[in-house]
């Protein structure tokens, strides 16, 4: 049998035009062989069809499949967690692959990164979610999300809370603040009522509530509004939500607010 390098030979010495003689002298091969390849030419070679290698991840994929039915915007590393709680072994790659396959990819927007200095700006805001706690069988509640996130790192604080008054916003304020150890010199704000007083009008000057600027004016820092209809600005402490829905809060199971927020502050310390 002739390999590739010999047939190449072969037909180059042919195209050269030397004769079926001379080639088997020069290649070492008998007439017949030199004419068999002369005749059929280069021709792609054949290889037999590879049955699939299995697979670890085979016995999760219905699973997998199941979970983003149900729950579409499921983060690869919360699925990875799951099936190895499973018995699952294998890689995150070969994972990723697979769910890129069983749901469509999000549609990519363009986003102009805004940066801070370090212990310049922090961002604030509330996001609503709904919750039937175990406790309190067949009723769904509406609980809010505190987020304060530090502009420089994007580190996260954040609290699950039943209400958005201006109490509930000044604890949560002072909390983050022992939990960071430190206070940034301006906290960025959307419109709340709790710290803007009435409706965005570029015409008139932002009237900051007055209890707010009491606590700003007592642990250091200076309240500063979004402007209208631009929440982009704080887009920083947007980002989180999204990720806090996917990773930590779709298809979970809370006893109550309490059971909610110290399984949210184990994932912000071990996952997030």
């Amino acid at each position: 049998m002739v390999n590739l390098k010999g047939l190449m030979m072969i037909l180059e010495l042919h195209r050269q035009g030397l004769s079926v003689s001379a080639i088997a002298e020069r290649t070492g091969h008998d007439r017949k062989t030199v004419r068999k390849y002369i005749d059929r030419g280069l021709v792609a070679p054949k290889y037999r069809s590879r049955t699939p290698r299995p697979s670890q991840l085979d016995a999760y994929k219905d699973y997998l499949r199941e979970r983003l039915a149900a729950w579409p915007e499921l983060t690869g590393a919360r699925l990875l967690r799951e099936i190895r709680e499973l018995g699952y072994s294998g890689g995150h790659t070969v994972l990723k692959d697979f769910v890129r396959l069983v749901r469509p990819k999000p549609v990519a927007g363009f986003e102009v990164r805004f940066e801070t200095a370090p212990g310049v700006q922090a961002q604030v805001d509330f996001a609503e979610f709904k919750v039937a706690f175990a406790s309190e069988s067949g009723l769904e509640r509406k609980v809010w999300l505190f987020a304060m996130v530090l502009g420089h790192t994007r580190y996260l604080w954040a609290q699950f809370v039943m209400h958005q008054d201006l109490p509930t916003v000044l604890r949560c304020h002072m909390e983050a603040f022992e939990h960071f150890r430190g206070v940034p010199r301006e906290i960025l704000y959307d419109r709340m009522k709790t710290a803007v007083l009435g409706e965005p009008d570029a015409d008139k000057p932002i009237v900051y509530n007055a209890k707010l600027l009491a606590c700003g004016s007592h642990y250091g820092f200076v309240p500063r509004a979004c402007q209208p209809y631009r929440a982009q600005t704080k887009g920083k402490v947007e980002r989180p939500y999204r990720y806090i829905r996917a990773d930590f809060f779709m298809a979970r199971q809370f006893l109550d607010i309490a059971d909610m927020n110290r399984q949210l502050r184990q994932w912000l310390d071990t996952v997030a």
